[in-house]
């Protein structure tokens, strides 16, 4: 039987129109088996530290008081290896759509292909977990799905398993790629105002090696980035 991969992905700045120079589009991914033990982990580290262990951890909520607690669940990641990240920066200021006959929807699913096509195998099965965003959301999954069964003559839908979305407070591994990106999206768009997330964000370049703005060897797995700088 082929191993069964959970992937959790999440975004930042993804939309056409938002103001943002830089979309950053990510995924933790994990065997299915160690799921499990992963979520309790990171809820026993929230108890640790006084929070409530369904409680969510975010981005937007680093702050000097928590700060111990996103340090701690930032190491669990670099200390399993059975966690790993991987994302895709794309910088939106050159983009051309018309010059390439496609819709931004188009063009984020081309960059959504391309950031998991590091991580999908044809030796595996796959199940990709989305946040919700907003009300098309069940039109992004069939979407996505779509595009990744074509894209890898998945046909019979054997490698991606199903695409399907979650509710972030409720899933502490798409918490987990909502941190990472944040991270990332905050180093490339030169955003760090908070001393807190400005540690966090230091604490993730000194345990993956990189400094998160610039692509990564492709066989690199723990933290593994892709910036794409083409115009289409």
């Amino acid at each position: 039987m082929p191993e069964t991969i959970n992937v959790y992905c999440d975004e930042s700045c993804h939309l056409e129109h938002d103001r943002q120079p830089v979309m950053v589009l990510g995924a933790v991914w994990c065997p299915l088996e160690h799921v499990s033990t992963a979520t309790e982990r990171v809820r026993e580290i929230k108890v640790k530290h006084g929070l409530n262990r369904l409680a969510e951890l975010k981005w937007t909520k680093i702050a000097p008081k928590n700060l111990p607690l996103y340090m701690e669940v930032l190491d669990y990641f670099f200390d399993n290896e059975r966690l790993n990240f991987r994302c895709l920066v794309a910088c939106k200021t050159n983009l051309r759509h018309g010059d390439y006959a496609q819709t931004h929807d188009e063009w984020y699913y081309k960059m959504y292909f391309t950031m998991l096509q590091a991580i999908l195998s044809p030796h595996s099965s796959f199940r990709i977990y989305l946040d919700i965003k907003d009300t098309r959301s069940a039109q992004k999954v069939r979407k996505l799905h779509d595009v990744l069964a074509s894209s890898l003559y998945d046909f019979s839908r054997d490698i991606v398993e199903r695409v399907q979305t979650v509710r972030s407070h409720q899933v502490e591994l798409t918490q987990l790629s909502d941190l990472l990106i944040g991270g990332i999206s905050a180093v490339n768009r030169g955003a760090i105002v908070s001393p807190a997330k400005r540690g966090f964000v230091e604490r993730m370049r000194h345990r993956s090696g990189y400094t998160l703005t610039r692509t990564t060897l492709l066989q690199e797995k723990k933290v593994n980035i892709f910036h794409w700088r083409g115009e289409a």
